[in-house]
């Protein structure tokens, strides 16, 4: 295990850009959702840094997931928590580690459920590459490339932690 950059100064780094982008006239009345486990996490940090006046939001999207049928006949699902509308709204979309794709598609078809957001900024604490799908962050806290039989893991929630391990 490798243990990497301390979570607090990437999320810093995160909480910088993402408050220019925030900040623009056109981004008015944001709101904040994270993917759970790992991306709710790193939600809470920007949420406070932000100031953002609006509850924080969470998605679990276990239900959402392409290979749902999977992961077994009891997966462990959270419900998940928009108390707000996001109809017309800027959201910022969180989660830990951005590889595949999957679970940002999983994530904005969830949200889609609910509504019809103005916008959705996605923002994640790692990019580690591998995309099968066309998806890109708008906000990185860093980009981690790793070998094939690694990959990165985000313990928390009080310390947050990044560690590098092998896979079996």
């Amino acid at each position: 295990m490798t243990k990497l950059e301390d979570t607090t100064t990437i999320i810093d780094d995160m909480a910088t850009r993402l408050g220019k982008h925030i900040s623009r006239p056109e981004y008015t009345n944001p709101a904040i959702v994270g993917i759970h486990t790992g991306g709710v996490w790193v939600a809470e940090r920007l949420h406070r840094q932000l100031g953002i006046s609006e509850p924080l939001g969470s998605l679990d999207i276990s239900f959402y997931r392409d290979d749902f049928t999977r992961i077994g006949m009891n997966p462990v699902v959270k419900p998940s928590e928009l108390p707000f509308s996001i109809d017309d709204r800027h959201i910022i979309l969180v989660d830990d580690v951005l590889y595949t794709g999957r679970t940002i598609r999983a994530a904005l078809n969830e949200l889609f459920d609910y509504g019809r957001p103005a916008s959705i900024m996605l923002a994640t604490l790692i990019d580690r590459g591998g995309r099968e799908l066309p998806i890109q962050a708008n906000v990185v806290g860093r980009h981690v490339e790793l070998e094939a039989d690694e990959q990165i893991k985000l313990s928390g929630p009080d310390p947050l932690t990044l560690e590098i391990q092998k896979t079996a």
